[in-house]
């Protein structure tokens, strides 16, 4: 299947760390309810603590219908507040992947 995955690196505030968390745990509470379709998504924190790791894969063809949940664009809203410097998104070219893409 035809997808583009995104790798999203984001470092924060270290005192900000457990609100970004707390943020998360709750969009993707929203994201899990809405159930929508063609797309995967994770994040995940680095051992250093303040570093982030976001995964975005979304089926070919489909503009990405997290858009369209209230939490998902709160929590990019108040991303810019707890960043530490500019997030860096890369395109990531899957070459295999076991039931994660």
């Amino acid at each position: 299947m035809a997808m583009s995955v995104l790798m999203i690196r984001a470092k924060v505030e270290p005192t900000m760390v457990a609100e970004v968390e707390k943020a998360a745990t709750a969009m993707f509470a929203a994201i899990e309810a809405a159930q929508p379709d063609g797309v995967r998504y994770a994040s995940c924190r680095l051992p250093d603590g303040v570093t982030f790791v976001a995964l975005l894969a979304l089926d070919a063809g489909i503009d990405n219908p997290l858009e369209a949940i209230d939490e998902f664009r709160a929590f990019q809203a108040r991303l810019k507040s707890w960043l530490t410097e500019p997030p860096n998104a890369e395109p990531l070219q899957v070459i295999g992947s076991y039931r994660l893409f």
